[in-house]
């Protein structure tokens, strides 16, 4: 059934009462797992059956379209996380995602898995520690990191900016454009702890996981492109 949200529904959950908050923090962070499951599921499903050698061989020579389409992709992702209001296309939007998401790893993946063994695992160890320290921090200080939005924004335009810029002048983003995507990133998630805690109204949890996860998938993406480099 097609559920909409009716004005009074619609005031932010911090403004409802201290049990739905909780409860739709509970619901926000079990969805968020569940999502990173699905994607570990998805990656281990496509490197045993060997679509991932596959994909990687179709993208070979072509990183700069896979990373700059991973990066648009994320960006709209987090737009779509607060602006839909029916649960449904909530869900949609994040099994679109997360499948999306999978698929655009697979090549990074793959060649990390080549050329860097163990960086996969390390790169995970790194993200989930500094999401628990971004989260730790956004929960610990109750601070409304709102104020981040605008920045964010600006930068995201300029690194879509300096992605086409080099894919049309041919110079290469190197490792200190992937420590600042790593510092965006973490922004992201402060900012979108910070709206989970403060903004989102109380049934739109699964648009919540899903800007998060966006975050978090961002964040891994570039921690492990450091990984990579790092072993060259």
């Amino acid at each position: 059934m097609n559920q909409t949200y009716a004005p009074s529904i619609d005031r932010p959950v911090f403004e409802i009462g201290a049990d739905a908050r909780a409860t739709f923090i509970a619901r926000t962070y079990a969805h968020l797992f569940g999502a990173i499951g699905v994607f570990t599921a998805i990656e281990v499903m496509l490197f045993r059956l060997g679509f991932a050698e596959q994909i990687y061989q179709v993208v070979a020579g072509k990183p700069m379209i896979i990373f700059g389409a991973f990066f648009i992709v994320s960006w709209l992702a987090s737009s779509v996380a607060y602006q839909a209001k029916s649960l449904p296309l909530q869900y949609l939007a994040l099994g679109a995602f997360v499948t999306f998401e999978a698929i655009f790893f697979v090549p990074l993946l793959f060649l990390a898995n080549t050329v860097a063994p163990g960086a996969i695992a390390s790169a995970a160890v790194v993200t989930m520690g500094g999401f628990g320290i971004l989260t730790f921090i956004a929960f610990w200080t109750r601070k409304d990191f709102s104020f981040l939005g605008a920045l964010l924004r600006f930068v995201g335009f300029a690194a879509i900016g300096g992605i086409i810029a080099s894919l049309i002048f041919g110079f290469h983003l190197g490792t200190w454009f992937s420590v600042a995507m790593v510092a965006f990133a973490g922004g992201a998630i402060l900012f979108d702890t910070s709206n989970i805690l403060h903004r989102y109204p109380e049934d739109r949890y699964v648009g919540a996981a899903l800007g998060l996860f966006a975050s978090v998938a961002m964040m891994f993406w570039y921690v492990l492109r450091i990984f990579i480099a790092s072993r060259d």
